[in-house]
């Protein structure tokens, strides 16, 4: 994928985010099913890294649990660090942290020190290019210590006939077919207006092959989330030595 299409496609993103930020940040105040099956596992990391944070519900539920470790969420929407810093207690080792995945160098906004856990859910399929995916993947494992583990969801709205039915025309926002990638698809946004958003729609083929070139191997995988089950692929992946 060519820079400017990249440049394109993550302008999309901001732009929706920047717009509906209040809007989504509605219809995330629980987390999903297959969030909360890997709660126990993210409550025990001693020091987390969970890179697109959101409205910060992640870290809200993993107080409840009596999380005491350190927590660092980054995200690159204003609106949402907001949300997110309003609800969390004063006094807990949590962080949120303003850093685009898209622009290198966003580690330097981290305290030193590796991390036994890095969490990215629903992230990595908003980021496009193969190149850019790489980039973060390989940074997210130097940021991690020995032996550590990212935990990762990607949308799976191809298997949902409801979501399906969201696909948008790339010219819709400019763009045409042969600009994009394979399995690259542009999706609308009906709350609170109609926005769009670029989105890839990730095989476990395809991301095996992520994992082997980032020194990553895949301990674990499942299907979660909507009204089927079957719209969040769930991977475990752990930092090869």
């Amino acid at each position: 994928m060519e820079s400017a299409t990249v440049t394109a496609l993550l302008a999309v993103n901001q732009q929706f985010y920047q717009t509906f930020a209040s809007q989504f940040s509605a219809t995330r105040q629980r987390i999903q099913p297959g969030v909360q099956h890997l709660l126990p596992a993210l409550c025990q990391a001693s020091r987390i890294l969970d890179l697109g944070c959101g409205n910060g519900e992640l870290a809200r539920r993993m107080l409840q649990q009596g999380y005491g470790g350190e927590y660092f969420g980054l995200d690159f929407s204003p609106g949402l660090l907001a949300t997110a810093s309003q609800a969390v207690p004063i006094g807990t080792k949590v962080s949120f942290l303003s850093a685009d995945l898209a622009q290198a160098g966003w580690e330097a906004a981290l305290m030193p020190g590796s991390f036994d856990m890095a969490v990215a859910f629903a992230v990595l399929h908003h980021l496009p290019g193969a190149a850019l995916r790489r980039q973060v993947l390989c940074t997210v494992r130097r940021l991690l210590a020995p032996r550590g583990r990212l935990v990762l969801s990607n949308w799976q709205f191809l298997n949902s006939a409801r979501l399906s039915r969201r696909i948008q025309p790339w010219e819709t926002a400019g763009f045409h077919l042969e600009q994009v990638d394979p399995d690259d698809y542009l999706l609308d946004w009906r709350s609170g207006g109609r926005g769009l958003r670029y989105a890839h729609h990730f095989s476990t083929a395809e991301l095996a092959q992520l994992a082997q070139a980032c020194n990553f191997e895949v301990l674990e995988s499942f299907l979660s989330d909507g009204e089927n089950g079957q719209t969040g692929l769930y991977q475990i992946w752990q930092a090869c030595s």
